[in-house]
């Protein structure tokens, strides 16, 4: 697993050594960027259940902001925060369950990423997408990442399913929060 562009293009990442963490490969990572384009650039970002980092340190390397990496796994994290120093790009590691994050935090995100293990319940996914929605900057974009054969999680309503792509047994989808009405 690699930095795929950016200022940190070609570094190498730790994975934790767990049983339930499943790295995103280059190949998918690399899609969903392409596929986001210069949305990165200045934004400030989420990882949410962020393993290794890979996710907000690619949009680190590609001229992000700013990056909070949310993990709650022991092993997990301890590769994150070697990854976030060896890279040093910045970010802020944050251990902690994702909902109790969102439930607490104080800050907007203009991009989000969510990689939850794959055995997670799609409900479960449904109520962080609820718990994120007033975090979100208007058109922000929030990348879901899910195994194909899961169902497709019900986003909040003002939200809308941008894209949707199968690479595999993963499925990518990509949700706009629409203009908030004044």
């Amino acid at each position: 697993m690699r930095i795929i562009s950016g200022k940190a293009k070609g570094r190498r990442l730790a994975a934790p050594d767990t049983k339930g963490t499943r790295p995103v490969t280059d190949r998918v990572r690399e899609a969903v960027f392409s596929t986001i384009g210069g949305w990165v650039e200045n934004a400030d970002v989420a990882d949410l259940y962020a393993g290794s980092g890979s996710f907000g340190l690619e949009a680190l390397s590609r001229g992000a902001s700013s990056a909070v990496f949310v993990e709650n796994a022991a092993k997990a994290v301890a590769a994150l925060k070697e990854n976030v120093e060896a890279l040093g790009l910045g970010g802020e590691v944050v251990r902690a369950e994702v909902r109790k994050y969102l439930e607490s935090a104080d800050r907007e995100f203009h991009l989000v990423f969510i990689d939850p293990p794959w055995p997670m319940p799609t409900e479960d996914l449904e109520a962080d997408f609820v718990a994120l929605d007033r975090l979100l900057v208007d058109r922000a974009e929030v990348i879901a990442s899910r195994r194909h054969s899961d169902r497709r999680p019900v986003p909040p309503e003002n939200w809308r399913v941008a894209t949707e792509k199968r690479y595999g047994d993963t499925r990518i989808l990509r949700y706009e929060k629409e203009v908030a009405e004044t």
